[in-house]
């Protein structure tokens, strides 16, 4: 990078927040993913116009920028894969606003999730989306992907609850969308556009958010199922029977596999799938709820249920999901993480084509994810030690995105697409529908600045070089 850009930085930002070094370049490389690409900059901001000056100047010079948050993602999003400047958001943490009056908050996008989550509970308000990287995940880094979780099945997921953004533009305006209000018609509805946009269209600064009341009480239950297709037919039974529950996480008999023995309720051989259940809301009801639950689901070759009555007992519940990922490992070293999507009924028939892409290509695939909305976190688990896995590897995941979107499923139901599922984009897209995509990128990004070679396929004379 020119000096005089390094120069015009440290003006901007101050010479503490303007890292050239190599440990910090190192440190902002590389995200979930297996990949790491080296930026020429790492700068920390800790205002709308350090930004807006910053991509500016990104522009004058045709460099790359990379907005960032914790680095948690699973595709690729902030890697800077064409070097730049990765643009820190952590400093910009603050609450601004909690308006009870109004139900809402207003914050900067680097508030972690699960701190927001705990200081409007304490004053009896609820914030609903919970990705599994809440305690340490960004606000902003959940709207650049559109954040999910466990709870989504009642709730939804990010983009139901952002009301308004502050955004830096890729030409580096700054504009206002949306606001406070639950209603608002005034011209196109820019708020959705920039939600799950990955960084690839603007810079949030700022987010307002819709809270609700929290609920007074919840119920978590632990359901073992002779077969996956008692699991998934008790899911269907339950949302048919016009009961939404807050959480309907499942885990397939690969993944309990993996746990059996290590958690502190018995799984037994015969188990071949788990659901845990969750239910919200007034505590008078809610054992009604359950028992209701547990009686639709009882023909579906149930095995053993386990209701929680204390908050103890829900968490040691909810430890037998949390024990998944850290068990995984010991059936290889090297784990692919997809997050493919298909209607909830049929999620038996993609656990099916899953374990016969597993049994074809000898490579133990582990599933488990959210039931109730069929987003299925598939964990292809091999050792690249091995002469070809790499090749097999793309070939695998090929067929597991073409089984997911011949149920009329999606390749990506919440960690994105970033630089991981590009090449895929046409198997759920046609072109035509790509292309629009790529207009829209253009008419805001006409120098491609921000965030390249993300989402869509790049011709290399496409990319910028700083």
């Amino acid at each position: 990078m020119k000096k005089e850009v390094v120069e015009k930085l440290v003006e901007i930002v101050g010479k503490e927040n303007v890292s050239t070094q190599s440990a910090d370049k190192i440190t902002h490389s590389y995200d979930a993913t297996q990949e790491q690409h080296l930026p020429d900059a790492v700068v920390y901001v800790s205002s709308v116009q350090e930004v807006s000056l910053i991509v500016k100047l990104a522009n004058q010079h045709k460099i790359p920028v990379l907005p960032r948050g914790a680095g948690t993602g699973f595709t690729g999003g902030s890697l800077p894969i064409h070097g730049g400047i990765v643009l820190v958001l952590t400093r910009m943490d603050k609450i601004l606003d909690i308006d009870e009056e109004n139900l809402t908050a207003e914050v900067e996008p680097g508030v972690i999730t699960a701190e927001l989550q705990r200081q409007v509970e304490k004053i009896g308000l609820f914030y609903p989306p919970d990705p599994a990287s809440k305690e340490f995940s960004t606000l902003g880094g959940n709207v650049a992907e559109c954040a999910g979780g466990p709870r989504c099945v009642k709730y939804g997921v990010t983009k139901d609850y952002i009301l308004g953004l502050e955004v830096v533009t890729p030409t580096g305006d700054i504009i206002h969308t949306g606001g406070k209000t639950l209603k608002n018609v005034v011209g196109y509805d820019l708020t959705k556009l920039f939600v799950g946009s990955e960084g690839t269209l603007g810079i949030v600064t700022q987010i307002t958010l819709k809270l609700i009341p929290k609920p007074a009480a919840k119920k978590t239950m632990l359901v073992q199922f002779a077969s996956i297709d008692g699991a998934a037919q008790s899911v269907s039974a339950i949302i048919g029977a016009k009961i939404i529950p807050t959480t309907l996480e499942f885990l397939d008999a690969a993944t309990i596999g993996c746990i059996r023995g290590k958690s502190s309720i018995p799984l037994p051989e015969n188990c071949q799938a788990v659901l845990i259940i969750e239910v919200d809301g007034d505590p008078q009801m809610l054992d009604a709820q359950a028992e209701l639950i547990l009686s639709i689901i009882k023909p579906f070759n149930v095995l053993d249920t386990r209701i929680a009555s204390t908050e103890e007992e829900s968490e040691e519940i909810w430890k037998v999901r949390r024990i998944v990922s850290p068990s995984l490992r010991q059936v290889n070293p090297d784990k692919f993480n997809e997050d493919i999507v298909v209607p909830r009924s049929k999620v038996p028939d993609m656990i099916r084509a899953l374990e016969a892409i597993s049994k074809k290509y000898n490579v133990p695939i582990v599933n488990f994810g959210h039931a109730g909305d069929g987003n299925i976190h598939v964990n292809v688990m091999v050792d690249l030690k091995e002469d070809g896995m790499e090749e097999k590897i793309e070939i695998i995941m090929e067929k597991v995105f073409e089984a997911a979107v011949n149920l009329r499923g999606a390749i990506s139901g919440e960690h994105g697409i970033g630089t991981s599922k590009a090449k895929y984009m046409s198997m759920g897209l046609n072109r035509a529908t790509i292309e629009y995509m790529q207009r829209i990128k253009a008419a805001l990004d006409p120098l491609n600045i921000l965030n390249p070679g993300k989402i869509f396929i790049e011709e290399p004379s496409q990319s910028v070089k700083g």
